[in-house]
Parts: C-alpha cells; structure tokens; sequence
C-alpha cells in the first residue's frame, strides 16, 4: 500500500481534557495544507480498530505523536499504552516497509524535554519535542516539522499561523452552533469541516 505525502497521521489522547490539544494539531496539519488522519475519521463496524490503524499508517507519509499521557487513569490505575503502541507501528512500517513506506518520516512530543527517557529510554536519541501543554507550541512545532519535511513553500508563515489558530480557537464556539453542532461534543469529521471552511476564507493552503 502506498503511502501519501499529503497525510499526516495524528496518534494523541482523545479523552476530554486532550480534546482542545487534539483539536489544535487538526488545526495546524490542515492550516499548513495537508490532510490529517486519525482513528477518529471513521466509524465502520466491518473494520477492527487495529486493522483501521494498520491502514491509516500505511497510507500516511508523516505521523505526529503525543506521548505526554503517562499518568495512571483514575478508573484502574493502569496507564494508557496506545500511543506508544501506534507509534511503535509507525516506526515498524518506516523500518521494514517497502521503499515508499521507508520515506515516512515523524514527529514526536511529549510534555517536558527528556522526560521520556524515563519510560521509554530505546528513543534515546531522537529529537523529542516538547510542548509543556501548550497548544501554540504545538501548532508552531506542527508546522516547523511538516515545513522541514515536505519542503512545501506553500505553508503560512509562523506568525500568520498562530494568529490564525488563536482566531479560530476563539469562534469555534459560535462556528459550531451556526452549523447546528454541538460545540461539546464535536466529531471530527465536523470539526475538520468547520476548520477548512475557516483555512479557505483565510486564503491559507
């Protein structure tokens, strides 16, 4: 299966409290002109959700991975292990795929530098990002990668960016309820939507 240089794999949280982090990595992947894929774009019962993820990973060039969710859950005191599950099929596919699948090429946050020496020391060495929960941070690293990567010399500029997620994350609210959404609980494939609407009228990629 080929991958394409036009998808961006999106693995994070996708609890409550992730939601607006979430959000702001759409926002950054489709403000910079690319399409982002997630586990979230589909809901089809005839596919298992591991088979989905095996599927949107093949066919994603680029991955952006959150690894800040370390923290026991409140419900079981177990941590959640999917992240670094989906990033681990991500490397799994760049190393042993076939020559297109060997151009994937990812990004990797985690909240504080170096902190995932501690829980995950075999990705020392690499270049962790980290946000400190800061959602602009994260749509600036966003498109710092996706600029380095692609070599597009379409992507805004960092300023115009940010200034353009800071507009869009203030009227998404009233965004959602024009539309007749529920601002509360957004589905992705409405959020990506209300975001390209947005990205057209500002003239961005």
């Amino acid at each position: 299966m080929a991958s394409s240089a036009q998808d961006v794999f999106i693995n994070c949280p996708f609890d409550d409290a992730f939601t607006p982090s979430f959000q702001a990595l759409v926002f950054a992947v489709l403000a910079c002109g690319f399409r982002a894929r997630c586990a979230r774009e589909m809901d089809d019962a005839a596919e298992t959700r591991i088979d989905k993820l095996y599927r949107i990973i093949a066919e994603s060039r680029y991955g952006i991975h959150d690894l800040s969710r370390i923290e026991l859950g409140p419900a079981n005191n177990l941590p959640r292990f999917n992240m670094p599950l989906e990033l681990g099929i991500f490397l799994g596919a760049k190393r042993f795929g076939d020559e297109d699948q060997s151009q994937k090429r990812c990004m990797i946050f985690d909240t504080e530098p170096y902190r995932f020496q501690m829980f995950m020391s075999d990705l020392a060495g690499m270049d962790i990002k980290a946000h400190g929960g800061d959602r602009r941070a994260m749509v600036r690293h966003v498109r710092d990668f996706l600029t380095a990567v692609s070599r597009r010399r379409t992507i805004p500029p960092t300023l115009e960016l940010l200034n353009s997620y800071d507009a869009f994350a203030a009227a998404l609210p009233d965004l959602a309820l024009v539309s007749g959404l529920d601002f509360v609980d957004l589905r992705f494939p409405d959020y990506e939507r209300l975001v390209q609407a947005w990205v057209r009228a500002a003239h961005m990629p």
